[in-house]
């Protein structure tokens, strides 16, 4: 579909672009199927930053406990597990999203329907891009939570290992605020699937 009818409904040129548009104007035409990218990029590349941030810490805390304290090396992976998790999380959505985004095969010839048709894919590029805002920020925050515990867990087993139990319990409640992100995640981009054929308007 030409520039000039679809995300363009004033069929503006270049120039015109410069000096008419506004900045509500640019925002809206900005392509959808760019949103829709975008915010499969946010989920997976946040919740993977998180993930590498929380091993980081775990495991730097995790290597210096073992030094004093060899026999907490095996338990402690759990936290490094919790945090890899994280990624996989992020993984998931993105496979969940990139599942709703394909080309739009049939789309009106009419201004009327084309408009309807661009406000759709609008509604889905729109979707799936706070889809992965929401679920990218909730799992680089959880990746950092679990991180930071995971690292006390380790310390404190290295210097008194009863204190290991009650702070896993911390690091799963923890771990699961990444998994609200992904369940909010589903339920936001639920409806956000690119049809093959557009709307009626």
């Amino acid at each position: 579909m030409s520039q000039q009818i679809w995300g363009n409904p004033q069929r503006w040129d270049a120039a015109e672009w410069q000096s008419e548009a506004t900045w509500a104007d640019r925002f809206m035409y900005i392509d959808p199927y760019f949103w829709s990218y975008f915010g499969v990029a946010l989920a997976l590349a946040t919740s993977i930053i998180g993930a590498s941030w929380g091993i980081f810490v775990t495991g730097v805390s995790l290597l210096g406990s073992t030094v004093k304290a060899p026999r907490i090396r095996s338990k402690n992976l759990i936290s490094v597990i919790f945090c890899e998790a994280v990624a996989i999380y992020g993984v998931i959505m993105a496979i969940i999203m990139i599942g709703k985004i394909g080309p739009i095969e049939d789309i009106p010839t009419e201004q009327n329907g084309i408009n309807v048709c661009y406000t759709y894919a609008l509604y889905c590029g729109y979707s799936l891009f706070w889809t992965g805002v929401s679920v990218g920020l909730s799992n680089l925050i959880c990746g950092i939570a679990v991180g930071v515990t995971g690292s006390g867990c380790a310390i404190s087993d290295a210097q008194t290992p009863e204190t290991f139990v009650k702070i896993l319990v911390v690091e799963i409640f923890g771990s699961a605020l990444g998994l609200f992100g992904v369940i909010v995640g589903i339920i936001q981009c639920s409806g956000a699937t690119f049809p093959k054929v557009c709307p009626s308007a």
